[in-house]
């Protein structure tokens, strides 16, 4: 389980991200790199984390379904996830 300050810190970067969305895309599009480079560095989607959704698990992480390794092979072996089936791990 992820400590609660992390997840905090992953939300308020993701809304740093989205808020100057815009005005880093215009700035690149200009060529103006001394403008973005004024801008927070919290604010480039590089920044980003990815992080399980039901544990905050950072490592492990599975695009697709947006849990971790070991979150997805719970769920798959009590059958919460449909069109899995358990082979041999």
């Amino acid at each position: 389980m992820a400590k609660e300050s992390m997840k905090a810190r992953e939300v308020k970067r993701q809304k740093m991200v989205a808020k100057y969305a815009d005005k880093r895309a215009q700035l690149k599009a200009e060529g103006d790199y001394i403008g973005l480079s004024r801008l927070p560095k919290n604010s480039s989607a590089v920044r980003l984390h990815n992080r399980c959704n039901l544990t905050g698990r950072p490592k492990g992480y599975m695009r697709q379904f947006g849990i971790s390794r070991i979150t997805f092979r719970e769920m798959a072996s009590s059958g919460l996830i449909p069109g899995i089936k358990k082979a041999s791990w």
